[in-house]
């Protein structure tokens, strides 16, 4: 898979998104706004195979501009903290393979969403039904804006942007475990013990979604953080710039000649025998250790003492 990876890289790399971390949070600011003018407007936006299916075909885009939290204080901490630690990635790994890393967890998350829509159709159709009859009975119908069946708009909104935020900073813990961060701004902690704590939170979560709906909404969105880093488990994965750069470096190290070792070197002006080959050196015997020079300095020279 790492084969592919670095194909990839070199056929389309040119193409990747500079900056990923900075448009995907102004995603998050323009879904902000639009929850602040329509509070519904989540429903028309949403990941719903079976609006998609019926020619809601924006929802394959539109479903990130959904926020992975309400607004507030903490949010925009955290979206700061995320924004920071995604540009760190993207230095680290390159602009390419930090696309590479984001764009597959949204695939990842839009397959896992038709899973589970398959799942629905083959296995609980009637728990889909139950659904949409509750809601007709206290609302009325559907409106067909929002994906004309309640009951697949529900499982929908458990498809967000949330989980592919969350393996960003996966992806960060894994790259640096022993980077210290203060946790509320207070607890020293170090980024994989922290990375542990989200693990746990997430089975909790997948779990308390109930089975098969949490594997297909949490496993799918983290699929990417999987796969990726068993295909650069060797630490590969570096951008091509970074790989050109050191194998150049490697090359250029290969074909350097190796440091001639001087037989012969002046005590008094440093001259050797490599640099003058010509030039005659003789040791002193009146000099107490081990004292090389050159015709120029030997009758010239100060004797050594080790007193």
């Amino acid at each position: 898979m790492n084969r592919f990876i670095n194909y990839l890289d070199r056929k389309i790399g040119k193409y990747a998104i500079p900056n990923l971390p900075l448009y995907m949070v102004i995603c998050y600011g323009i879904g902000y706004l639009m929850e602040l003018i329509n509070p519904d407007i989540c429903l028309v936006l949403s990941l719903n195979p079976y609006a998609i299916l019926h020619g809601q075909v924006w929802r394959l885009v539109s479903w990130l501009l959904i926020p992975p939290s309400s607004l507030d204080f903490w949010t925009l901490i955290m979206l700061y903290f995320y924004y920071s630690i995604g540009t760190t990635l993207e230095r680290t790994w390159g602009k390419f393979y930090f696309n590479y890393y984001i764009f597959s967890g949204v695939i990842f998350t839009i397959i896992g969403a038709f899973c589970l829509y398959g799942y629905d159709v083959l296995f609980q159709p009637e728990q889909v039904i139950g659904w949409n009859e509750g809601y007709r009975l206290v609302n009325g119908e559907f409106p067909w804006i929002y994906g004309m069946e309640y009951g697949y708009a529900l499982e929908s909104m458990s498809f967000s942007t949330f989980y592919v935020s969350m393996s960003i900073f996966l992806g960060f813990a894994a790259t640096y475990p022993d980077m210290q961060i203060l946790l509320m701004f207070i607890l020293p902690i170090k980024v994989k013990v922290l990375g542990v704590i989200y693990v746990i939170l997430l089975a909790v979560g997948a779990c308390s979604m109930g089975l098969p709906t949490g594997i297909f909404v949490v496993g799918a969105s983290l699929l990417n953080f999987i796969l990726f880093f068993i295909a650069t488990r060797k630490g590969t994965h570096m951008s091509m710039a970074q790989r050109k750069r050191q194998a150049e470096y490697k090359r250029k190290v290969k074909s350097a000649p190796s440091p001639k070792i001087a037989k012969h070197k002046c005590a008094i002006c440093g001259r050797t025998s490599e640099e003058y080959p010509d030039l005659e050196f003789r040791f002193c015997s009146k000099c107490e250790g081990n004292y090389e020079y050159c015709q120029e300095h030997l009758f010239t020279h100060q004797h050594k003492s080790r007193m």
